[in-house]
């Protein structure tokens, strides 16, 4: 499927900018979130005892169905939210580059722009740092703002919403996994799926992970190339 670029303007009603954090504003190839990903691994195993294999598997159902390992560790064994993060969010930042044209890209938009995240706090304030994006968003809700209920469950955007008191016909929510679009669209929201722009494989990654939605109507636009398509969607 080709890009769905955004038509002039397309975007011009957007008022508030809901950037997902992680393989969104950063590329997958810097493979961040594949340290991320082995680190939750090991955690499974150390948790469970299974070997490596099924550890995945039972990391990457959780993943799947749950939005995300911890919530389905959470429900399935109790799992102490803080010690999880504090072990998986133990990794090298340094290869998160900074984007100076999505900076910039991201800075002329109108409106408000916020970060919305499945990860914690730290982990995007040091995100951000790298990419010299720290004093652009206005405000950033995490995991533990949601009460560790993820994205995509929908209390996740309610609390959102009513946190940041935006109006969801005049925002947007940008993200890179197709399944956190499908409630920002129900609830009146834009949406925009942030795709790899290159063939990506990784051992780390599902193909689930990386489908691309065509002719969904949940998802209104789907982009490789982020920087050049706020800078269309808001000519």
């Amino acid at each position: 499927m080709s890009d769905i670029t955004a038509t002039a303007g397309s975007l011009n009603h957007i008022n508030a900018w809901l950037f997902d954090l992680d393989n969104t504003l950063y590329p997958r190839t810097c493979t961040l979130f594949a340290q991320v990903d082995k680190l939750i691994t090991r955690y499974v195993m150390d948790l469970t005892g299974m070997e490596h294999n099924a550890a995945r598997k039972l990391q990457k159902d959780h993943y799947q169905h749950h939005g995300t390992t911890l919530n389905g560790l959470m429900q399935s064994h109790g799992v102490d939210p803080e010690h999880y993060l504090a072990a998986v969010h133990d990794i090298d930042y340094t290869s998160v580059e900074a984007d100076p044209g999505l900076v910039a890209a991201i800075r002329a938009l109108p409106g408000r722009k916020f970060i919305f995240t499945n990860a914690d706090e730290p982990h995007a304030h040091a995100v951000l740092d790298r990419l010299g994006a720290s004093d652009l968003f206005e405000g950033i809700l995490d995991v533990r703002g949601c009460g560790f209920v993820p994205k995509p469950h929908r209390t996740a955007y309610e609390i959102f919403v009513s946190r940041f008191d935006v109006a969801p016909e005049k925002s947007v929510m940008l993200d890179d996994l197709e399944k956190n679009l499908l409630v920002p669209h129900e609830m009146g929201m834009s949406t925009v799926h942030v795709v790899p722009k290159e063939e990506y494989a990784h051992t780390q990654v599902d193909n689930w992970e990386l489908e691309r939605a065509d002719a969904q109507p949940h998802v209104h636009h789907v982009t490789a190339d982020l920087s050049a398509f706020l800078g269309k969607a808001v000519g």
